[in-house]
């Protein structure tokens, strides 16, 4: 069962949260990070990004980029523009995009839940990417940045969130670029509190959405300092690190598509007459096609679009990797067909969110920069919370959570 607390955040002024809040780390490069700061000091790119206080080019692993994260870390303490709360608090973060709101709470996550499997994963991690924020971590002492979780809904939990979304929110704003809207609410009654903890310690799991990388680093640090302390009892703050969990049922996994630069030497053709193997194949002409179903596919080449869609003895729907449409399409086109072996590796392809429309697909075959375009329809909640429970790992490049979660509304200190 999973085990919850909450937390004394570490958050911005209200008048402040604008200019405080951004987008996460691993979202936008370091000339990126460094164009949204512009101007701006009190940006906590400053201290998830802290390569922009150097000379461009400074590479964001270099150890003086860390401790500049936490000179400014403490900086951002020293004037007020980070501030700590005197009680500890759950909190409620809720996002909206395109007309739809999810609501998430803010809790500490037990760092020997995500050991135990309690706290489920559904991608690998690579260590170099864990390190980097194992360091991060370390060097601020604190989750600067939250992870996203989901779990199975919960109708306590809902009336919890129903009970104070209707009032007046504590942050209530509109981000700039992707103009999705951030509200922030602060559950202050204790009997709340309590109960909340108790609904959580009633369900059985909890789910990674985003943030594969970012759990493994707050966890692997939480563990290492529990190593470390002699006198370690197992309630300290470190036992704890930061997520927003929001019920499965409110979240969307949009679609995560792919572009290939060449054909493998095949002629479009020869390209199209293999696929006929595995697929039913219609031609859709030059309007975008966007996959209508589990196991249909959308084709972009030589400025036509196509679907494509699975044969029934192509897959296998009691096996929950074999099923999905990533597995299907790695295997059947770019492994089979175009012989792309591994798509973490392969440099003949890269991948598009979802949140980036099928035309991003389309400019890219069209511009020569690509070949030809693969569009997936997207994963369910259902089926990633299945590959879970299975203790399967879903295949790379899978799903894209959109909306990212705004980071500088809270922060959680390990101390």
């Amino acid at each position: 069962m999973a085990t919850v607390k909450p937390f004394k955040g570490i958050r911005p002024p209200q008048a402040l949260v604008e200019q405080v809040a951004s987008r996460p780390y691993d979202v936008l490069n370091s000339e990126e990070a460094r164009q949204e700061a512009e101007g701006n000091e009190k940006s906590l790119y400053h201290i998830i990004k802290p390569e922009i206080d150097f000379e461009p080019g400074t590479d964001e692993h270099d150890p003086r980029v860390y401790e500049k994260a936490a000179q400014n870390f403490q900086m951002f303490q020293d004037k007020g523009w980070l501030v700590q709360d005197d009680k500890e608090y759950y909190y409620i973060y809720a996002q909206t995009m395109n007309g739809k709101t999810q609501y998430g709470l803010v809790v500490g996550a037990y760092v020997p839940d995500y050991m135990n499997g309690v706290i489920k994963k559904h991608e690998l991690t690579r260590r170099d990417k864990e390190e980097d924020r194992m360091k991060h971590v370390r060097v601020n002492n604190a989750n600067i940045e939250p992870v996203f979780f989901a779990y199975p809904d919960n109708a306590q939990l809902d009336a919890i969130v129903a009970k104070y979304t209707v009032q007046t929110p504590v942050y209530d704003f509109i981000a700039p670029g992707d103009g999705f809207g951030h509200k922030f609410w602060i559950i202050d009654q204790q009997a709340d509190i309590e109960a909340i903890t108790k609904a959580f310690a009633g369900i059985p799991y909890l789910y990674i959405a985003d943030g594969h990388h970012r759990s493994a680093a707050a966890a692997l640090v939480g563990a290492e300092k529990a190593r470390q302390n002699p006198n370690h009892r197992g309630d300290e703050e470190y036992n704890y690190f930061m997520a927003v969990a929001f019920p499965a049922s409110q979240l969307t996994i949009i679609d995560y598509n792919r572009v290939v630069k060449d054909l493998n030497g095949l002629s479009d053709a020869e390209f199209l007459n293999a696929l006929k193997e595995h697929f039913d194949m219609q031609e859709m002409g030059a309007e975008i096609y966007k996959p209508t179903h589990l196991h249909n596919f959308s084709l972009y080449l030589g400025g036509k679009w196509y679907s494509l869609t699975a044969k029934p003895d192509t897959y296998n729907d009691n096996d929950p990797i074999g099923v999905l449409d990533v597995t299907i399409s790695s295997n059947l086109i770019l492994n089979k067909i175009l012989g792309i072996k591994d798509l973490r590796s392969d440099k003949r392809i890269d991948f598009v969110g979802g949140i980036r429309g099928l035309g991003e697909l389309k400019h890219r075959v069209d511009s020569g920069e690509m070949k030809v375009a693969l569009a997936l329809y997207p994963v369910s909640m259902k089926q990633l919370m299945d590959i879970a429970d299975s203790g399967n790992i879903m295949p790379p490049k899978t799903t894209w959570f959109e909306p990212k979660l705004r980071s500088g509304l809270v922060i959680h200190k390990l101390v």
